[in-house]
């Protein structure tokens, strides 16, 4: 390292020195602003990423277009689960921990910034003729020095810090829409589960009502002692099944407490009514997905940070010019002190170029290299799983409308099977066995009718997650990247 230092005496000729050796480097850093070159845009990440995937004008398992739903939570109509969505963002555990991690960032990137502005220093300090170490020395001295980032070293720093706090906010964005997401799925799962029990018990009053015929029959001659106990084996079958509805309830009462940060008492009270259909969805077109969904946004601002990460291992391998200057004013009441002139002024520059360090620069801009690549790599696995999760969520939500269409058919002639079953059992036409098999049939439809119901309301979650629709009653602005230095190329 080489260093020059000027120190003379205090004097208007060197305030005008030090006033010039600081526009010189102002004029430095401004006109070496445009070294920073530009990340790769979404586009040309696209490209690379995904040059193997080629999105079609229109979803395959849909044909609706249009935008994403903003505020689909509202679309439920159910102003007690808008609540709950409300409540988890506020106080669920890991919505809290992604909070943090963005404010983390965001000091990160202010931390790394600060490396721009000079850095300025006071040494004091006194005591009389001891003055700590028996020196007397007396005084202060203040110094400043400032690196000239004339090759973009620092700036690339900071640029990569700001896209590495833009994808903390997506991811956290992201975050946030899966908690909604979740949420929901848990209300509708847990009402889909107090109207299993209600079926189930529904059911186990018409098997006691067989066991009263049976009995009865029984009682006239009309019947045997095989037919009661066949009666009475049936609803303590459907009893059982009853027991593990009520701690199935009961396990998802807890699990939805737990997502709202609540201590889990199974104390919440569920809907006896699953939520309202919401309307269609326009899913919007493939070409359009990319944008939108806050995972894809967080993956592109990795890309961009570890392209700055690269610019900045490179500017490291060249050599670094600063500026110092610095004031001291120093007194001694037991040495007589060669400079007796107060205050001392000095300016100078500082070189530090780095000579040999056995490949150690050079490896590091390979490793920040291939850690683009890995980011690109990840970018794509994020894209196409994107895509993956749109098409399944359109296709199961066709498969489940169609499916809640065939079984309410199938349940109401379910059900005139029961009822004329149990004529027939009454009158002494068949066996306690037929009407067994009908009744089930029938639970069995029932059961099957409420489950797919609670899968079309679940699927339509997803598909609000897939593409990336935000779920505030008012919509946000969408994620932007930070503003980064001028540039004048890419990689």
């Amino acid at each position: 390292m080489h260093t020059m230092t000027i120190r003379v005496p205090h004097s208007p000729h060197t305030l005008r020195r030090v006033c010039v050796l600081g526009a010189l480097a102002l004029a430095l850093t401004v006109v070496t602003g445009c070294a920073v070159k530009a990340p790769p845009t979404a586009a040309d990440i696209q490209k690379d990423a995904l040059s193997h995937v080629t999105p079609p004008p229109q979803w395959t398992a849909a044909a609706s277009t249009g935008a994403a739903i903003d505020g689909w939570v509202a679309t439920f109509q159910d102003p007690q689960l808008t609540a709950l969505v409300a409540d988890a963002l506020a106080h669920n555990a890991d919505s809290r921990v992604g909070a943090t991690r963005v404010d983390q960032a965001r000091l990160h990137a202010r931390l790394a910034g600060a490396q721009l502005g000079p850095s300025v220093d006071l040494l004091a300090r006194g005591g009389g003729k001891l003055s700590g170490d028996g020196s007397g020395l007396q005084g202060g001295v203040l110094t400043a020095s400032w690196e000239l980032d004339l090759w973009g070293r620092v700036r690339a720093g900071r640029a990569a810090a700001l896209a590495s706090a833009a994808g903390a906010q997506a991811d956290y964005e992201y975050a946030r829409q899966s908690i909604a997401a979740l949420v929901v799925k848990s209300w509708v799962l847990l009402t889909e589960a107090g109207l299993q029990l209600q079926a189930a018990k529904e059911t186990v009053r018409a098997s006691d009502e067989l066991i009263r015929l049976a009995d009865k029959r029984l009682t006239v001659g009309a019947g045997d002692e095989q037919e009661l106990a066949t009666a009475k084996a049936g609803a303590g079958s459907y009893r059982d099944v009853q027991r593990q509805l009520e701690l199935a309830r009961e396990q998802a009462i807890r699990s939805l407490e737990i997502l709202l940060g609540r201590y889990p008492a199974a104390a919440l009270t569920e809907a006896t009514r699953l939520p309202a259909p919401p309307p269609e969805v326009p899913a919007g077109l493939p070409s359009e997905l990319l944008e939108r969904r806050p995972d894809v946004v967080a993956a592109e601002r990795r890309v961009a940070a570890a392209f700055h990460r690269i610019q900045e291992a490179k500017a490291a391998r060249l050599p670094r010019i600063s500026l110092t200057a610095g004031a001291s004013a120093i007194t001694s009441e037991l040495f007589l002190l060669k400079e007796r002139d107060n205050p001392i002024w000095s300016a100078g520059a500082s070189l530090v170029a780095p000579l040999y360090k056995g490949g150690a620069l050079k490896t590091q801009v390979e490793i920040r290299t291939a850690e683009q690549r890995q980011a690109i790599a990840e970018y794509a696995a994020v894209g196409v799983r994107a895509f993956g999760e749109v098409e399944s969520a359109l296709s199961a939500e066709r498969a489940a409308h169609d499916r809640e269409r065939i079984l309410t058919e199938t349940l109401a002639d379910s059900q005139r099977s029961v009822d004329l079953a149990q004529t027939s059992f009454k009158v002494g036409s068949i066996d306690l066995r037929t009407v067994e098999q009908r009744q089930l049939a029938l639970a069995a439809t029932r059961s099957a009718l409420i489950r797919v119901q609670a899968e079309q309301r679940v699927q339509r979650v997803n598909l609000h997650l897939a593409l990336g629709g935000r779920f505030e009653l008012s919509p946000q602005p969408p994620i932007a990247p930070p503003a980064s230095a001028p540039a004048t190329s890419q990689q």
